[in-house]
């Protein structure tokens, strides 16, 4: 295997190919940071590309912007509150109030840090681990997606633990919405009010560049002010300075952030935004202030961005091994792949080691190179604050309505993503948080499909439910989900009781 390593990294380090993986990167980054684009449709508009080329260069294009686009995606969600990507919509928790706090050439280079470390932690667990954890993820059958599912939809009662029955009221929201469409078990078209459009759903993508950056446009509009943050603030903002200290600031919420991604990543479907949900979460629940997270916290900024980028290296996983796509990215690179006469399993990497141990190797390079980017240009990116708003504006707008439209090519989607956008607005002029909206949107079909399969593989309801106390799988994410659920009722509560004490 050593040898294997030795040389895809003397493959991949090659000039040309090295040429090919930061250009990869650097489009990525592009297709990442811009709203409504993604890694995905960035792969796809090149994927005819990559035909006329050969096998090692062909994959390092792809690979590249799938990893530069999982880094992209926070410029965009510190600057403008924006997430680029559906993964990156954690990042604003923390990202978008250092922008206002005039911290944002600070928090984009602790992206880059951060999405550098969960790239590289799970670069290693593709080399070592590749064949036992896709082993492992077989054992994930319907019950089990569903169960994981559920544990995901338990983090609304952290992120909204100011105000539990708003957090709840807006999941259930979001549930609801991800019930609209086809019934993909009795063929029954479910919310649609016979318009056709609706027969397939919600798009996420369309609901989400609404949800975030239509209402955070909107909400720029309403405001008094000519920037994101006030004049005195864009007169003292400063680039950060980078110090060898900020490489590794939080090397425990790097590593736990990374593992909660990997895993995550193994399992298809799953992606990186719930990846970078818990990664977060877990971060907040073990931090000795978990007030602090939400308020401009860099820490928060690292949680959610190592966390999502280590989904990379764990959605390849087993895709390499089994076949099985860990995400809608792996999807396009796995036709990639066929296209070039490479089929996942084992001789990909004894036969065709040739080919898949430089791409690996990419990756790394990939890493190196939107670290590299991340920090020389972080004081460059963080000049997007300073724009006026009656400049911004329209400019995202267009934007978003660009990328919406580019989805599928329809001008329904950028209706929806307006209507999305003044539900969104309306949710925060109320207070709620639509941050639970999104999450139950994309764990709802998910739990529904897995439970939906339990139930007629187990011919029934009470076999289903009798499944999740007979999987040890269904047993451990049954219990991290009680804790999850309870542990922000029993901080708060000592802390009301803390508060009467004093």
């Amino acid at each position: 295997m050593f040898s294997n390593v030795l040389m895809g990294f003397t493959t991949a380090i090659e000039p040309y190919n090295l040429l090919i993986t930061v250009l990869g990167t650097v489009l990525g980054i592009v297709f990442g940071a811009l709203p409504g684009l993604s890694g995905t449709m960035g792969i796809a508009i090149l994927l005819p590309i990559t035909y006329a080329m050969e096998p090692v260069p062909a994959l390092l294009l792809m690979i590249s912007i799938f990893c530069g686009s999982l880094y992209g995606g926070s410029i965009s969600a510190i600057l403008l509150s924006t997430p680029g990507t559906p993964a990156a919509a954690a990042t604003i928790f923390d990202g978008y109030p250092m922008t206002k706090q005039g911290r944002a050439s600070e928090a984009l280079m602790e992206a880059a840090i951060s999405s550098f470390w969960g790239g590289v932690i799970s670069l290693i667990a593709l080399y070592t681990m590749a064949p036992a954890i896709a082993k492992f993820s077989l054992r994930f059958g319907p019950i089990e997606n569903f169960m994981i599912a559920i544990f995901g939809l338990t983090i609304i009662a952290s992120i909204a633990s100011k105000n539990m029955l708003k957090g709840l009221i807006s999941g259930l929201v979001g549930l609801l919405l991800g019930c609209v469409g086809m019934d993909s078990f009795v063929g029954y078209a479910r919310y649609t009010f016979h318009i056709a459009y609706l027969q397939t759903g919600i798009q996420l993508i369309v609901a989400l560049i609404g949800l975030f950056s239509i209402s955070q446009v909107l909400t720029m509009a309403s405001s008094d002010s000519v920037t994101i943050v006030d004049k005195d603030m864009i007169r003292n903002l400063k680039p950060s300075r980078f110090t060898l200290k900020d490489i590794c600031r939080y090397p425990i919420t790097y590593l736990r952030s990374s593992i909660i991604g990997i895993i995550v990543g193994i399992v298809p479907g799953a992606g990186g935004s719930i990846a970078a949900f818990i990664g977060y979460n877990e971060a907040k629940r073990s931090s000795k202030h978990p007030e602090l997270f939400g308020t401009g916290l860099r820490e928060g900024v690292g949680a959610s961005e190592s966390a999502n980028n280590a989904v990379s290296g764990g959605s390849l996983i087993p895709m390499l091994t089994l076949g099985i796509p860990g995400s809608t990215a792996c999807t396009v690179m796995l036709g990639g792949m066929m296209v070039h006469g490479l089929l996942p399993g084992n001789d990909l990497f004894t036969v065709q080691a040739n080919v898949i141990y430089p791409v690996m190797s990419g990756m790394l390079f990939s890493n190196l190179a939107f670290l590299l980017i991340g920090i020389t240009c972080a004081k460059y990116f963080a000049y997007i604050a300073q724009i006026p708003i009656y400049i911004l504006t329209p400019t995202i707008v267009v934007f978003c309505a660009v990328g919406a439209f580019a989805i599928s090519n329809s001008m329904i989607d950028v209706y929806v993503m307006i209507l999305f956008g003044i539900i969104g607005f309306m949710l925060i002029h109320f207070n709620f948080d639509v941050t639970p909206v999104v999450l139950g949107l994309i764990l709802g079909p998910i739990a529904e499909g897995g439970l939906g399969r339990a139930i007629l593989i187990n011919h029934g309801v009470a076999g289903a439910v009798k499944s999740i106390f007979t999987s040890p799988i269904c047993l451990i994410l049954l219990v991290i989900s009680a804790i999850s659920l309870c542990a922000p009722l029993i901080r708060e509560a000592r802390g009301k009781k803390k508060t009467n004490a004093e």
